[in-house]
């Protein structure tokens, strides 16, 4: 069963990517759909086989992949609780994003091609969560990023999508720098690659306040001795540990979009609307949330490697709150979205909280997919346009795609009442992390908690910005626009329909499994916590101001949003005229391309205008192969300024080189 579920999207690829010219565009959808459909259905199946079941974590062997010397990486799936949750996740969304694109997708004469991709793009992330090793890992990682690349510039035709897939790629190839290294260094310090290996050995890196006689030899053990150079730098255990471990979260940092390497995530919305879905929701971004959480035994021995986790994702979620206030494209307003919604995750995981992580995690899956193709929805109906500024009034002509959008609003934001099991999916993950953070025990937990109830307040003000500009008021779009306004077919609605059933009540369902009372029965050995780790019991005890300031920040949000662009529709731009320094530094994004552009772009691009035509052109050709060639063919034309044609000018030569011997017989033999 876990071989289908993982290779089945692979085989549609290979079906559809090589024959899908011969196939036609229908079965070329029905295909790789299809098989992705079922892939989706054993992942519920071994959902509740192995994490609501007494299955404990189990490899499945599937061939040998490298043996060289000490370095032993065989290709094996390793199922335990956490693989079945992200195999769940990816699936069930990738399935749901195959049905909706034979709607969305159905006027592109490319759409063999962009459902292969789509395939393989879901190949990747399986083989990313199944992965039993680092390397395996890291094969899975670059597929990822690959597929992203493929997927991102499929409309190739457009400058703007090619240089997003470019910059993409580029910016992950910087986070992904670490994550190698990172690698290798978990091959130093373990000697193994395999996950197995790894967590049996992390115990001789407990740190200082461990508990009992193991936690007094690991700590004795991780000082002292240099066991890693790095940088200059003789690092000991403890050292090395932390240094290995923030290596890994650079490539982290890169995949889940986390400041500073997050430049790439809104400009990745110049893919066709279900890419963004696809790698927005629940498969390419969270892939550095789950690697945290998969690594929970060795980074839960490094304090300080959590303390900078929790700051980049506190720090990352207000960012991208704060961008996502003035943005006027339906699509970036949730890209930013999802960078902060990363950022609550990643604040989790520095918390030790890697079951709140995991939660929000399968919770934002299902709302964020859904907002994602509802927005799609709404871009379909007005004629590919994408700015909110030129919709308005379309409630009552796209209804079901309204209420579609409001769910997953709502869901977002994390509407429900507080202390009681009544709510949606976000209130149940999102409040859980904001507690967390209270009760967190590191140094920036306070500063954390500030940041992510501001951020929900953000978050709430931008998602009914988005609701009331597009759905309400008076229509701003033009009249032939609103002429052909029409509701989505149903390939494309019931996608939406089975999302929101997943925003409305994964968290009510789940809750107690993930965080609440079953949790050592469900996740049995999948993540690791030291025994001094106690937020998932502390985070149940926080005051009622603190369980009350998620939702008094979510209803802050909306009733200003509401003043804004329903009762006072002229407020938004007083308030953007009286303050448009600070407007200006949002709506540019904190200026982070601007700076990147200065720093990096310009200076790459000089030199390689450098090295193109002076090192290349002048130097290399200029004394190489040109120089050559061009003073052979200088000499040519001077020996062919001789073939005049003419008996007396051979003769002429002749008689000097007879001249010229003679000298040298009489001259040259006294010598």
């Amino acid at each position: 069963m876990y071989q289908a579920i993982v290779f089945l999207p692979l085989l549609g690829f290979l079906i559809v990517g090589l024959f899908g010219t011969s196939l036609g565009a229908k079965a070329s959808e029905y295909i790789t759909s299809g098989l992705l459909v079922v892939s989706a259905v054993l992942s519920w199946v071994a959902f509740f086989t192995v994490a609501m079941g007494d299955v404990e974590t189990f490899t499945v062997p599937v061939l040998r992949f490298i043996d060289s010397g000490t370095m032993q990486a065989d290709w094996a799936l390793r199922i335990d609780t956490l693989t079945v949750v992200m195999l769940v996740v990816v699936n069930t969304v990738s399935a749901l994003v195959h049905i909706y694109s034979i709607g969305y997708m159905h006027h592109d004469p490319h759409r063999p091609r962009f459902f292969a991709y789509l395939s393989l793009f879901t190949f990747a992330m399986l083989m990313l969560v199944t992965s039993d090793n680092l390397v395996q890992m890291f094969f899975g990682w670059e597929g990822v990023g690959l597929a992203s690349y493929l997927l991102i510039g499929f409309w190739y035709k457009k400058p703007s999508a090619n240089a997003a897939a470019i910059k993409a790629f580029v910016v992950n190839r910087v986070g992904d720098f670490g994550f190698i290294l990172g690698i290798l260094g978990v091959y130093v310090l373990f000697g193994s690659v395999d996950f197995g290996t790894i967590f049996a050995n992390a115990a001789t890196y407990l740190p200082a306040g461990g508990h009992g006689a193991e936690a007094a030899a690991g700590e004795a053990a991780a000082h002292g001795e240099t066991v890693l150079n790095f940088l200059g730098y003789h690092l000991d255990k403890a050292g090395a540990l932390t240094a290995v471990c923030l290596l890994l979260f650079m490539g982290a940092m890169g995949k889940s979009a986390q400041v500073p390497l997050h430049t790439w995530l809104p400009d990745a919305m110049e893919g066709p609307t279900p890419v963004s879905a696809l790698i927005h929701a629940a498969t390419m971004v969270t892939a550095g949330v789950f690697m945290l959480a998969r690594l929970s035994p060795i980074f839960e021995l490094s304090h300080t490697a959590l303390l900078v986790v929790t700051i980049i994702g506190a720090i990352t979620a207000f960012f991208a709150a704060t961008v996502g206030l003035v943005q006027n494209d339906i699509k970036r307003v949730i890209a930013y979205s999802t960078c902060s919604q990363l950022g609550y995750m990643f604040v989790a995981l520095g918390m030790g909280f890697y079951s709140a992580a995991i939660f929000h995690l399968f919770t934002h899956a299902f709302f964020k997919a859904l907002l994602f193709l509802g927005s799609g929805s709404v871009i379909h109906a007005v004629s590919d346009e994408q700015d909110m500024r030129r919709m308005g009034g379309l409630r009552r002509l796209i209804p079901k795609t309204y209420w579609m959008m409001v769910i997953g609003t709502i869901a977002l934001t994390g509407v429900g009442i507080p202390a009681t099991v009544i709510g949606t999916a976000g209130f149940f993950s999102k409040d859980a992390i904001i507690e967390g953070a209270f009760v967190g025990h590191n140094a920036f937990a306070g500063a954390a908690f500030v940041l992510l109830v501001v951020a929900a307040a953000f978050t709430s003000f931008y998602s009914w910005r988005l609701i009331f500009m597009t759905f309400h008021g008076t229509p701003r779009a033009t009249a032939d626009v609103m002429h052909h306004v029409h509701e989505s077919p149903p390939v494309m609605l019931v996608p939406l329909y089975l999302l929101a059933v997943g925003a409305l009540f994964a968290g009510f369902v789940f809750h107690d499994y993930f965080i609440g009372e079953h949790y050592e029965a469900f996740w049995k050995t999948a993540l690791f916590t030291l025994p001094d780790n106690h937020i998932l019991h502390d985070f149940h005890d926080v005051p009622m101001l603190v369980k009350l300031a998620p939702f008094l920040a979510m209803l802050g949000g909306f009733l200003v949003a509401y003043h804004f662009y329903i009762r006072s529709p002229e407020t938004p731009r007083q308030v953007a005229q009286r303050h448009r320094l600070l407007y200006q530094f949002l709506l540019n994004k904190w200026y982070f391309d601007e700076l990147y552009d200065f720093l990096f772009v310009r200076p790459a691009k000089r030199l390689g205008y450098f090295l193109w035509k002076r090192g290349d052109g002048w130097l290399i050709d200029g004394f190489g192969p040109d120089g050559v060639s061009a003073r052979v063919m200088d000499l040519t034309n001077r020996v062919v300024k001789l073939q005049t044609g003419y008996l007396y000018h051979y003769a002429f030569a002749m008689l000097i080189g007879v001249a010229a011997l003679v000298t040298w017989m009489m001259l040259g033999s006294s010598f």
